[in-house]
């Protein structure tokens, strides 16, 4: 598993996708932090982690898109099925890589509290709270996005396909103002990310939201898992 993690890590940092990734990311909290808190003269971070939901879903797809993908186009997908690894270990070995990749470029809003704390305290709680819901947001956007990748060898299509999925995720409480019948609005309710992920930029951490996130990673983990497997004995 961390043979695959530490080879996925290396193919991020050979090609553009890891740098463009990390820049824009960077770029993004970077202007969301001197608007929100330096600006304002705050030490609350919970404007800049809402600002970056929508950042995050449509940046990950770039992680994601050529995960699965670029190893059916390459058939190099045989190798891997052939190895003395077991599946989950393969797709866990890919998915801590963009797990890692994203930790990577959230670790530079640690970098900004830690600066403003040498003129005025950040209320720590608050800010933990939403890096961790930020970070467990992204890891569930990533295991969507990976199964979406793994059915296709077209990195363009496995990136419209992340990118449809996110935008779905973004807009699914907007539907909450169609729907009149009280069944509908529970069920949209019951698969939207915002308001969990809304939760804890309002300093509130609700384990049962952060379950949420990581029950996401299992089942489209799990998923991708099934089609290797199928792609094994046919």
């Amino acid at each position: 598993m961390f043979a695959v993690m530490k080879r996925e890590i290396a193919a991020y940092f050979q090609s553009p996708i890891g740098y463009v990734f990390l820049t824009v990311y960077h770029l993004f909290s970077g202007f969301f932090f001197i608007t929100n808190c330096l600006f304002q003269r705050t030490t609350d971070f919970s404007a800049v982690f809402s600002s970056l939901f929508t950042v995050l879903l449509f940046l990950v797809p770039m992680l994601t898109m050529r995960l699965m993908s670029e190893e059916r186009k390459n058939k190099t997908d045989q190798a891997l099925l052939t190895a003395p690894l077991s599946l989950t270990a393969m797709v866990m070995g890919k998915f801590l890589a963009a797990a890692f990749m994203l930790i990577a470029a959230e670790s530079i809003i640690v970098v900004y509290a830690i600066t403003i704390s040498r003129f005025a305290d950040p209320y720590w709680p608050v800010f933990w709270g939403c890096f961790i819901a930020n970070l467990f947001l992204g890891m569930a956007v990533i295991s969507i996005c990976m199964f979406i990748s793994s059915l296709t060898e077209n990195q363009v299509i496995a990136a419209v396909g992340g990118y449809g999925a996110s935008l779905f995720f973004l807009l699914i409480d907007s539907l909450r103002m169609v729907f009149t019948n009280p069944l509908l609005e529970t069920l949209v309710a019951s698969i939207s990310f915002f308001s969990r992920y809304r939760s804890f930029s309002l300093g509130i951490f609700r384990f049962d939201h952060l379950l949420y996130f990581v029950s996401f990673c299992v089942v489209f983990i799990f998923l991708t898992v099934r089609v290797f497997e199928k792609r094994r004995w046919s």
